[in-house]
């Protein structure tokens, strides 16, 4: 018995939408896997300019001076204000 032609277009139709769900699937994951790279890039990035000013303010030296460490009178006034 032959199948009719509704038969045909329910199962083309049927399958025009699991091939769209596949695609969506596959770009949902390719933007997760872009972004991974991204936040991976972009951490290295920070840090690279952390570093630079941790260097242009030469933070992590051995000497600390007086000078260096903050006031606690004005550490209080900023604290108020």
């Amino acid at each position: 018995m032959p199948r009719g032609r509704s038969t045909f277009n329910k199962r083309q139709k049927e399958q025009a939408r699991q091939q769209k769900q596949r695609d969506k699937a596959e770009r949902k994951s390719r933007r997760k896997q872009e972004k991974q790279e991204g936040d991976k890039d972009e951490m290295r990035e920070m840090l690279e300019h952390a570093k630079a000013q941790a260097a242009l303010f030469n933070v992590g030296s051995d000497e600390i001076t007086s000078a260096d460490l903050p006031d606690s009178s004005s550490a209080e006034e900023s604290a108020i204000n």
